[in-house]
């Protein structure tokens, strides 16, 4: 006889603290949540935290407008676990079906939610490190900070995530593992190597391992290209470019926006950074940066990360709890041509890049 003390609400409030626990990404980003139900597919407008230069005063102040610039978000992501449940399962206690069925489900859709934020790597052409080498030492971690200094990261609300790679590369590092010596024992709890050089340091399972294209050949600028373009002609022998490649150019790194296929030994490859002042030159040599891991180092402004509840499901039993800026939505069906009851667990999300000159890709 299935246990009618539990509830889709019980199960709702009982997987979001599990969700929360295990989110690492969306937890170091600029988040924007609202009560508003949404569905996949939605466009939300956000406002862009505000940017500001610092003056030197004289005299009299340099008044700056607060300049609220917005962009738009698409919630593109549902996260889904959707189990079939037995009478057995059913009949379970509360703290036994968490344990069982509740937590494996919220762990993996905070898995995913990791996944698709850090994917957004693809959009920074800053890096530090070596491509194939895994960082180790306090100079990566000073390395990682000269990036964000250079390009004007605000100093607090500084992160890295690492692959485990790092991670035990720097944990089986002295220099590091003193930091637990320094009054805390934060450092080396929860995977964590704690704050160091200004940075909070964090791991997670999905940071990406990025794949370059297979791009070939005496690599150049095909032609003369002026300043503002969004995009370079490359001559080569054949192959491809991926989302996420990097090429350098005058000693400058780009990142490539769409994937792309050689035609006629050329590849016309879209870029960010737009072309610098001066333009580039047919000819100049350009180099394409190897397979590495895409550990991330951030100020929290880099990335946005956008949720909105789903609607309760029509014709079933179905709950939606929210929490800091994450909602998640437990839904009963049972399927009188099957006999089976399934519990589907989701979540409504999207992510976007906003500043990504608040982040550097240190390589792995």
């Amino acid at each position: 006889m299935a246990n009618t003390f539990i509830t889709v609400q019980q199960i709702a409030r009982a997987a979001l603290p599990i969700l929360h626990e295990n989110l690492v990404f969306p937890a170091l980003s600029y988040k924007e949540f609202c009560d508003g139900a949404g569905k996949k597919g939605d466009v939300v407008q956000i406002k862009k935290p505000a940017v500001y230069t610092a003056d030197e005063f004289s005299s009299s102040i340099s008044v700056q407008d607060i300049k609220e610039s917005s962009v738009l978000v698409t919630l593109d992501k549902i996260a889904d676990v959707s189990v079939e449940l037995s009478a057995k399962e059913m009949a379970l206690d509360l703290e036994d079906f968490t344990k069982q069925v509740i937590a494996p489900a919220a762990a993996a859709i905070a898995e995913k939610i990791n996944a698709d934020g850090l994917a957004l790597y693809k959009d920074i052409p800053y890096t530090c490190g070596s491509a194939g080498v895994t960082p180790s030492g306090i100079s990566t971690f000073a390395a990682a900070a000269k990036a964000l200094n250079d390009n004007k990261a605000p100093l607090g609300d500084r992160y890295c995530v690492w692959n485990s790679a790092a991670l035990a590369s720097f944990q089986s590092d002295s220099s590091i593992v003193s930091a637990e010596k320094c009054g805390t024992t934060k450092a080396l709890r929860n995977g964590s190597v704690g704050r160091l050089i200004g940075l909070e340091n964090y791991m997670s399972g999905q940071v990406y391992t990025h794949k370059k294209g297979t791009l070939s050949g005496n690599l150049k600028v095909a032609e003369n290209t002026a300043a503002g373009s969004d995009t370079v002609k490359i001559s080569c022998t054949s192959g491809t470019l991926v989302k996420g490649d990097i090429i350098t150019i005058n000693g400058a790194n780009y990142t490539v926006l769409q994937d792309a296929a050689a035609y006629s030994s050329a590849i016309t490859a879209k870029i960010y950074p737009a072309v610098p002042e001066g333009g580039f030159a047919a000819n100049d040599a350009v180099a394409l940066t190897g397979d590495h891991a895409a550990n991330l180092a951030f100020h929290r402004n880099a990335f946005g990360f956008v949720s909105r509840p789903l609607e309760k499901a029509r014709g079933a039993e179905s709950y939606v709890t929210s929490f800091d800026g994450i909602s998640l939505r437990v839904t009963f069906a049972y399927n009188i041509s099957t006999k089976k009851q399934t519990m589907s667990v989701d979540t409504l999300y999207g992510f976007k890049t906003l500043y990504p000159e608040l982040a550097v890709r240190v390589l792995g």
